[in-house]
C-alpha cells in the first residue's frame, strides 16, 4: 500500500534550492515540487530545454535554467543565474544522471565515460560550482547527491552506472570534509527502486518484477518518498549530517 502523500511543514522555508535534471517525471521533479511545498524558492534545470519549459510551468513559481551538466561554462550559468535571480543560493539537489543496460563484454569506451561524464564528473562540476558560491556568501549551505544502492550492489550490466554510483558516493563523503570548513554540509540519498514513467520504458517488465520482489514492502519507493529523504538532508533538521550516504530502500539481499 502507498502511504498518503505528507503535507509541507516549511522544512526549507525562505530557501534557495537548485534541482538538476528536474525536467522528467521522476525523482528531479518530484524533489523540486517537494521544496515548494516546504516553503523554498526553486531554481529547476535541465539540457531537454521543452521538458523545462513544460515542467516550470506544471509546477509554477519556480525559475528554470537549461543546463547540460557535462558543460562547465553551463553549470556556472546554472549557479549564477540562480543567484542573480534570487540573491543566494542555499541547497544544491544534485540529482542529474544517465544509466542503461550494456555487458562489460560489449561496451565502448564512448558509451562508459557517457555515462561517467554525467552522473559523476557531472555532479563533482555542480557541487564544485555551487561551494564557490557558498564560500562567497560567506558560507553555509547543503548539497544533497543522488546515488544509487547499485554502488554497494552488483547488478548484472550496470558496470558503468554502478562505478559513477560508487563514485558520488566516495565523491559525498571526501568533498564533505573539504566543505565543513565553510559550514557547508554535503550528504547523498542511495534509492534501490524508485517507480516513475521513465524507468518503466527502459527497464524490463522481468527485472522489475523481480526487483520488486526483494524489496521489504513489496512495492517500488515513489519518487515523492525519496524526495521526502531529500528534503529532511537539506533543511536544518540534519544540521550535524554531513558526509553520509542513505540508504533509500527497503530492499534486502
Amino acid at each position: 500500500m502507498i502511504p498518503q502523500y505528507p503535507a509541507g511543514h516549511e522544512l526549507l522555508k525562505g530557501k534557495v534550492v537548485v534541482v538538476t535534471a528536474a525536467a522528467g517525471t521522476g525523482i528531479g521533479s518530484a524533489v523540486a515540487k517537494r521544496c515548494l511545498e516546504e516553503g523554498a524558492h526553486v531554481v529547476i534545470s535541465d539540457w531537454h530545454e521543452r521538458r523545462l519549459k513544460e515542467k516550470a510551468a506544471e509546477l509554477g513559481e519556480v525559475h528554470a535554467i537549461p543546463c547540460d551538466v557535462t558543460r562547465e561554462d553551463q553549470v556556472q550559468a546554472l549557479i549564477d543565474g540562480a543567484a542573480e535571480h534570487f540573491g543566494r543560493v542555499d541547497v544544491l539537489i544534485n540529482n542529474a544522471g544517465l544509466g542503461g543496460t550494456k555487458s562489460v563484454l560489449d561496451m565502448t569506451d564512448d558509451e562508459w565515460a557517457k555515462v561517467l561524464d554525467i552522473t559523476l564528473t557531472g555532479t563533482f562540476r555542480c557541487t564544485r560550482a555551487a561551494l564557490k558560491q557558498f564560500v562567497a556568501q560567506g558560507g553555509g549551505g547543503a548539497i544533497v547527491n543522488n546515488a544509487s544502492v547499485i554502488g554497494w550492489r552488483a547488478q548484472a550490466g550496470q558496470a558503468h552506472y554502478a562505478a559513477a554510483k560508487a563514485g558520488v558516493m566516495a565523491l559525498t563523503r571526501c568533498s564533505a570534509l573539504d566543505a565543513a570548513e565553510h559550514g557547508v554540509r554535503i550528504n547523498a540519498v542511495a534509492p534501490s527502486l524508485a517507480m516513475h514513467p521513465f524507468l518503466a520504458k527502459v527497464t524490463s517488465d522481468e527485472l522489475l518484477e523481480d526487483l520488486t520482489k526483494r524489496e521489504a514492502f513489496g512495492r517500488a519507493a515513489q519518487p515523492w518518498e525519496v524526495a521526502n529523504v531529500m528534503v529532511f538532508l537539506a533543511s536544518d533538521y540534519a544540521s550535524y549530517l554531513t558526509g553520509e550516504v542513505v540508504s533509500v530502500s527497503s530492499q534486502h539481499p
